[in-house]
């Protein structure tokens, strides 16, 4: 059952006399329990996405469905006050600066509950705190520190207890392990597998690190200056790759066992050539053509809509039958 579904979303920014579109005709979906990763080199759009579908910023054009109910007509600036909001919640890329340096662990855990929730205070809320806290692997000796006497990975059990503290149905994770050292990223990002399967939460989780979208979601979503160029289920699109963007991502993956253009039976190629403005794009352009290494006639007069086979791998190429 979809608990998230955008359709035809759009985002456009005025600039000069002309517009930015950030977000270009996406439509995607989120089903209940489901990871889907988003993918997509910076500045295609990812953040922009992530500020709509949260309620962060207002779309231009489209829907936004959350549970039944088309929550992209609530204005951003009343979506606080919205039931919604304790039900779509986020855990930030850099816990340092997404954490109140005036707030103990134990203050911005039990936050969002003042907030939004419905515990009382005194011993319900305490309780409450303590249970979220063992939850995210965070003793309870340490919900009286201040995040800047906690380390890295600490900082960041306390931003996902504050996540999951009022049992939302989506979590929307912004790069919450790239800021972290190597050693512990391991450690939050099985902790984040072991909360979706516990709880029944729905991940949306953006990241640069194809690696770790492999290892967590279900489907991956691919943007390109503002469109989805391909999406669909992990191991088909990490096993056959059909945009020519993806199959570049793919080849930017570090392997260690990579020692020649060739050594996985695939040619490794690097884009050329520049990327296409997205101020006022032309509709009838695709826009990865002039840095897609197969880009023919056809790409420069007609855009390639998303095409979707039996087993749901979506791609926008002339080229994928």
């Amino acid at each position: 059952m979809s608990l998230l579904e955008v359709r035809s979303l759009e985002r456009r920014f005025p600039v000069g006399k002309g517009w930015l579109h950030a977000v270009d005709d996406v439509s995607l979906e989120i089903r209940e329990g489901e990871c889907v990763g988003l993918v997509g080199e910076s500045g295609c759009g990812k953040s922009t996405l992530v500020k709509l579908i949260t309620r962060l910023l207002d779309p231009s054009g489209g829907q936004i469905a959350f549970d039944g109910r088309d929550i992209g007509r609530v204005p951003a600036g009343r979506f606080a006050r919205a039931p919604e909001r304790a039900q779509i919640q986020m855990v930030f890329q850099d816990p340092t600066d997404s954490l109140n340096p005036r707030f103990t662990a134990f203050d911005i855990i039990a936050d969002p509950i003042r907030r939004l929730g419905q515990v009382a205070r005194g011993g319900a809320m305490q309780a409450r705190v303590r249970e979220l806290a063992e939850m995210v692997g965070l003793p309870e000796v340490l919900l009286g520190r201040f995040p800047h006497q906690l380390s890295g990975g600490q900082k960041q059990r306390v931003g996902i207890a504050r996540a999951i503290a009022l049992e939302p149905k989506l979590l929307v994770l912004d790069e919450p392990t790239s800021a972290l050292d190597v050693s512990v990223q391991a450690v939050i990002l099985k902790l984040l597998d072991d909360l979706r399967r516990r709880l029944g939460i729905s991940y949306l989780f953006v990241s640069h690190d194809l690696a770790v979208v492999r290892l967590l979601a279900d489907r991956v979503v691919v943007m390109y200056l503002g469109r989805i160029v391909e999406a669909g289920p992990v191991a088909q699109v990490f096993a056959s790759p059909g945009h020519p963007y993806t199959r570049a991502l793919l080849a930017s993956v570090p392997r260690p066992d990579r020692r020649s253009d060739q050594s996985d039976g695939r040619p490794r190629f690097r884009l050329t050539g520049e990327a296409r403005s997205p101020i006022d794009p032309s509709p009838t352009v695709c826009r990865f053509f002039g840095r897609c290494p197969d880009g023919f006639e056809r790409c420069e007069r007609e855009m390639p809509m998303l095409r979707s086979d039996a087993a749901g791998h979506s791609v926008a190429c002339h080229l994928h039958a």
